[in-house]
Formats: structure tokens, C-alpha cells, sequence
């Protein structure tokens, strides 16, 4: 338990110095909240018909994926065990593993050494989601270059179809100002209208997804505040931009075109 850094709640962790800590369980505070058993440590339970007493209680750790809440769980102390957990020095993980591997060779000759680090076991709970983020990123990048690409062209002609119009507002004395804004406020209007479709939208689909997890984070209002802001800001770079350029043009060549 030292070498996993819990954490002990009531008595104590095992030790070679008791000799009946052979018989001695550790349970976890859910277990014993469980079982309703007040001052736990020293009292005798039966575990498979072997009576075992109590020494210590371990604060609550997770030892299973996240979708699930920590369940009731005891240690006992075995001399005998498949598994030998090792903490490893940071950057001396090689030397480390290859003089275990020399001495579980020289116990069991002939035997494979097999050995896992438990934060790969931990990370691989969770490779669906990680698989799911990366496509999501993809799939989000794409999405926006298409769509930036889109409005490019849509405010392109837009702008080329309404340049009559601003070229007789601006003889009229209508400022640069206040032509970018006309060409650009219902492209404006429009993602706003989106951004009202899609933000329940999001907000709903993220609230299930969190729900299917034991212990859930509440959806942070400040993302979807971020993301139309974002929004609305491609929207006016690229809109203003072709309006910008729009509003640049001489009027005099406009309308003797017209």
C-alpha cells in the first residue's frame, strides 16, 4: 500500500514487525460503510468462512474506470502472489527492468517476465474516448475550413452582387464603416440564429455524455460562450474582409459598368 501511495483512514497498514498480520484485513471506507461497522479496526469478520480481524481502514481509491463509483474492497496479506507491484524512479525505468528481469530469472528460470505499467492499464479504460476526441478534432477542423471556405465564397458574391448598391451609398456619403456593417450584419444575423440551434444542442449532448460517468463535472457555460464568440468573429473577418474590399472600390467604375 506504501508503494501505491494510499492513504489509511483508521489503524494501520501491514507490517512484517506483527506476525498476525497474516490473518489481518484492510478494508476500504466504502466497504465499512457497507457493512455499518463503527470503530472498525480490531474487530473479527469472516471472509469465505476464514475469520479475519480488522487492522486497518484504507481511504477510498479508484481501481476501476471512472463510469463506475468505488465499490467495497479488501486487502489481505498473502505471502504467495502472481503479482509484485514496483514503483519505478522516473528516467531510470530501463536499468530498472532489466535487473528485475535478471532476478526473477534467477527464482524462475525458463519462465517469460511479464510486466505492465498500471498507468497503461488505466489509460487503455479510457481508449474509446480518446479515439472518439481525435476524431472529433478531425472532424472539427475539417468542418470549419469547409465552412470558412464556404462563407468566403458566399460573401465573395454577395459583395459583388450588391456592389451597385454600395457604390451609390458611398456617393451618397455613407462611410466605409457603415458599408462593411450593411454587407456583413445578415451573415451576422444568420450564425447568430445558428449558434441559438446549436448551443442547447451541444449543451444536451454533453450533459449525456457526462452523465454516463460515475462522477460527473458540470458543463462549464464559458465554452459555448467562447465558441459563439469564435464564431461570430470568423464570421466578421471573413464577411468584412470582401466587405472591406467591396467598399474600397471606386465607385465611378461600379456604375459605368452598370
Amino acid at each position: 500500500m506504501q508503494t501505491m501511495g494510499l492513504k489509511m483512514a483508521d489503524g494501520r497498514m501491514f507490517s512484517g514487525d506483527y506476525p498476525t498480520d497474516s490473518a489481518g484485513v484492510v478494508f476500504n471506507e466504502t466497504a465499512i460503510q457497507a457493512m455499518g461497522l463503527k470503530n472498525p479496526v480490531g474487530k473479527t469478520v469472516k471472509l469465505w468462512g476464514v475469520s479475519s480481524h480488522i487492522i486497518g481502514v484504507v481511504k477510498d481509491f479508484h481501481y476501476e474506470s471512472l463510469y463506475k463509483r468505488v465499490g467495497p474492497l479488501f486487502i489481505a496479506y498473502r505471502k504467495n502472489t502472481d503479482n509484485i507491484v514496483v514503483r519505478l524512479k522516473a528516467g531510470a525505468e530501463k536499468q530498472t527492468i532489466a535487473r528485475l528481469a535478471a532476478l526473477y530469472a534467477a527464482y524462475n528460470p525458463g519462465l517469460p517476465f511479464d510486466y505492465q505499467f498500471l498507468d497503461g492499464d488505466y489509460q487503455a479504460l479510457y481508449a474509446s474516448e480518446e479515439r472518439v476526441a481525435l476524431l472529433s478534432r478531425y472532424f472539427a477542423a475539417i468542418a470549419i475550413l469547409v465552412s470558412c471556405l464556404g462563407l468566403f465564397g458566399l460573401a465573395a458574391f454577395n459583395a459583388q452582387k450588391r456592389q451597385k448598391e454600395v457604390s451609390i451609398r458611398k456617393v451618397v456619403g455613407a462611410s466605409i464603416k457603415n458599408l462593411v456593417f450593411l454587407l456583413s450584419k445578415e451573415f451576422l444575423i444568420l450564425v447568430c440564429l445558428a449558434a441559438l440551434i446549436a448551443v442547447p444542442v451541444g449543451w444536451w449532448a454533453t450533459s449525456q455524455w457526462l452523465g454516463t460517468f460515475a462522477y460527473q463535472a458540470s458543463v462549464n457555460p464559458l465554452i459555448f460562450v467562447l465558441t459563439v464568440f469564435l464564431m461570430l468573429g470568423i464570421t466578421f473577418i471573413i464577411v468584412g474582409y470582401q466587405a472591406f474590399k467591396a467598399a474600397l472600390t471606386n465607385p465611378v467604375k461600379s456604375l459605368r459598368s452598370e
